[in-house]
């Protein structure tokens, strides 16, 4: 279950901060003259009106020392003035970038329940640090405040089951495809060269289809993020790599039988071979974007 919440807040990161972002960008002061203790105080109650399901709301001095006890809904957790947090990713983070930041998910010092912290520096006029004002959100109570609306989210798994049929129709079709290239092989006990290159086709064509359908199941229904596997890219290759083995096979086939045949029709073999050619053209195009795509990317950060 843990796993499976950490990839839905990875794919909703950016809305989760932009939300914690404008809650305290809204209530905290910042670039002022005189800012104390006080007001930053006030303005935690503010914040913890407005996000109603924090764990705990405290305060950071410049050097990452907690001010304060921790401000939470559970009176035994009031605890933490005088900790050290400046070894905290979202202290020295916060500081680095001077923006509010959101941490990774963590277990909580509090209940050991996973949890993010939003953190941002408080600085006055003249741009010096003052304060680190951190909430910790439970993960589970983050995702309730990110979730899409009940239409966008029957919506979604309106998608998944959709795509579920279709990668359930592509598995009937591999086991369909399987079974035949089987009983190509077994039929008969006399070596048929033809019957062996049909197999062949028929297993490479099972094995491309279920390598798709197992792609679908991955990214659209159980929600694995492309670019951790990067499977849709493997999986178009393997698919038109596939379909390459078996014209090809194909095209040898034909061959064959044109030579102990009508060699009058040996143009469709040529056509069938430039055909074979053009697909490799086109496969090594698209290798060759991905990978100019690929490499901006990583430029670019």
């Amino acid at each position: 279950m843990f796993i499976k919440d950490i990839q839905i807040f990875e794919d909703n990161r950016y809305k989760a901060r932009a939300y914690m972002s404008y809650i305290l960008l809204k209530n905290l002061p910042d670039k002022l003259p005189d800012i104390h203790i006080e007001s930053i105080k006030e303005a935690l109650d503010k914040i913890a009106h407005d996000v109603s399901v924090f764990d705990a709301l405290y305060i950071l001095d410049p050097s990452g020392m907690q001010v304060e006890n921790a401000i939470t809904l559970d009176k035994k957790y009031e605890q933490g003035a005088g900790e050290d947090r400046s070894s905290k990713a979202y202290f020295y983070r916060a500081v680095k970038l001077k923006r509010c930041i959101l941490s990774d998910p963590y277990p909580s010092s509090f209940n050991n329940e996973l949890c993010v912290t939003a953190s941002m520096p408080i600085y006055d006029d003249k741009n010096n640090l003052l304060f680190v004002v951190c909430v910790d959100v439970k993960l589970k109570d983050i995702l309730k405040l990110i979730q899409a609306g009940k239409f966008e989210f029957a919506f979604l798994q309106f998608g998944r089951l959709v795509y579920f049929c279709f990668a359930l129709v592509l598995f009937v079709i591999t086991c369909f495809l399987l079974h035949r290239g089987i009983l190509g092989l077994l039929h008969d006990n006399a070596f048929d060269i033809h019957k062996i290159f049909e197999s062949t086709i028929a297993i490479t064509l099972a094995l491309s289809i279920f390598d798709l359908a197992k792609t679908i199941v991955e990214e659209e229904v159980l929600g694995r993020t492309k670019k951790e596997t990067n499977g849709l890219q493997r999986t178009m290759v393997r698919f038109l790599g596939s379909i390459i083995i078996a014209l090809a096979i194909e095209a040898l086939m034909l061959v064959f039988k044109l030579t102990v045949g009508d060699l009058s029709q040996m143009v469709y073999v040529i056509y069938l071979i430039g055909g074979v050619n053009l697909l490799l053209v086109g496969l090594s195009i698209y290798l060759f974007a991905v990978k100019y795509k690929n490499n901006n990317i990583l430029e670019a950060d």
